[in-house]
């Protein structure tokens, strides 16, 4: 077993103030990690966060970040659109990566990452870790067992709506509580697929498996988006509709949307001949997992009060992966196939033509 793991929180922006570094400066979790230096490019921001959660480090540059010998581990809590970039500057440097969602937003991109740090040894996990909860384990073996007799298909999804132009850490006056949202709707990485839907699709190919093809539509519907009085212009696809088909004329919808959502597709719904499984309930009546429906391993005493709690999970995989060489089932190569499936999804929409998926996990 390796010593403490000191880590880098990258991006001091409203995930990780309102969870990510809470968690990891708690008490009962110092005997195996260290939030050792926190970095934001946006001046003063990373100091101000680090102050205010007694981290030793700031930073403002991310290279000088992984040059200073200060961190074992990052934990990206930055804008997708550049987590490949930085999770290729940590692997080099023999760091190990969580990325909070999304990995990266191409499967090429995916590709080379996994295959840098697998040359140097490095460990990467990628959030959402859907398959840790009991609620989705119990479903999975619920559907191989034939509670709702032959699967027909499946739908999840999710709706930007406003929520992150109206977080309340969004709206103070100072570098902690002033965070534009603007990279959410932006290109790259922005777009409601890889920030929501992406857990949807994590716990859906977690039950199911594999995917192999990919059609889909897919625009921007909403082009400008208010923030505090100003207009933010949006060139990221926000409105996009996609069927998966899984083999032998199985099939899922999955969609990320500017705004509406349909009922209780957050978490999929699975249709069968002789029922559906919707969140917690089978054909209506609950689903109780061994341990609790959404209990996860480390998320105890304080921190089930604490946000993202399944973020802090994540992370604690991590952890223990480069503490004990425990590996974990959150891995990059299943965040891979989800990554694909949203690239082909948008190369589908632009193409017209059906994409025929290559990777597996």
């Amino acid at each position: 077993m390796s010593s403490i793991v000191r880590i880098g929180v990258v991006g001091a922006g409203s995930i990780s103030l309102r969870g990510i570094i809470p968690h990891l400066t708690q008490d009962d979790v110092q005997d195996r990690l260290k939030a050792n230096a926190v970095c934001d490019p946006f001046p003063g921001r990373a100091k101000a966060a680090a102050d205010r959660f007694g981290i030793p480090y700031s930073y403002e540059s991310y290279e000088e970040l992984l040059d200073s010998g200060n961190v074992d581990a990052v934990t990206l809590a930055s804008p997708i659109g550049v987590h490949y970039e930085q999770g290729v500057k940590a692997a080099e440097r023999g760091i190990h990566v969580h990325f909070n969602k999304t990995m990266t937003t191409t499967v090429d991109e995916a590709d080379s990452l996994i295959n840098l740090a697998n040359q140097k040894g490095v460990k990467l996990v990628a959030s959402p870790g859907q398959m840790l909860r009991p609620i989705n384990q119990k479903i999975r073996q619920l559907i191989m067992d034939g509670a709702i007799g032959t699967l027909t298909w499946a739908v999840t999804g999710a709706a930007f709506g406003t929520y992150h132009q109206q977080e309340s850490i969004r709206q103070g006056d100072d570098v902690l509580s002033n965070i534009n949202p603007a990279w959410y709707f932006q290109k790259p990485g922005g777009g409601p697929l890889y920030d929501m839907t992406v857990y949807g699709l994590h716990t859906l190919t977690g039950i199911l498996g594999n995917a192999k093809r990919v059609t889909a539509f897919s625009g921007v519907r909403v082009h400008e988006r208010e923030f505090r009085g100003d207009m933010v212009k949006c060139n990221m696809d926000d409105n996009t509709m996609i069927t998966l088909d899984f083999g032998d004329s199985m099939y899922a919808f999955v969609y990320g949307v500017a705004a509406g959502m349909l009922a209780n597709t957050w978490t999929p719904m699975f249709f069968g001949t002789k029922g559906v499984i919707s969140g917690n309930t089978l054909n209506g009546q609950p689903i109780d997992a061994p341990g609790g429906n959404d209990a996860l391993p480390h998320v105890t005493g304080q921190h089930t009060s604490i946000q993202e709690s399944h973020v802090f999970e994540d992370i604690m995989q991590l952890v223990d992966w480069i503490r004990e060489d425990k590996p974990t089932i959150v891995t990059a190569e299943h965040a891979r196939h989800v990554v694909e499936i949203f690239d082909a999804a948008y190369r589908s929409a632009s193409t017209g033509k059906v994409q025929i998926l290559r990777t597996v996990f």
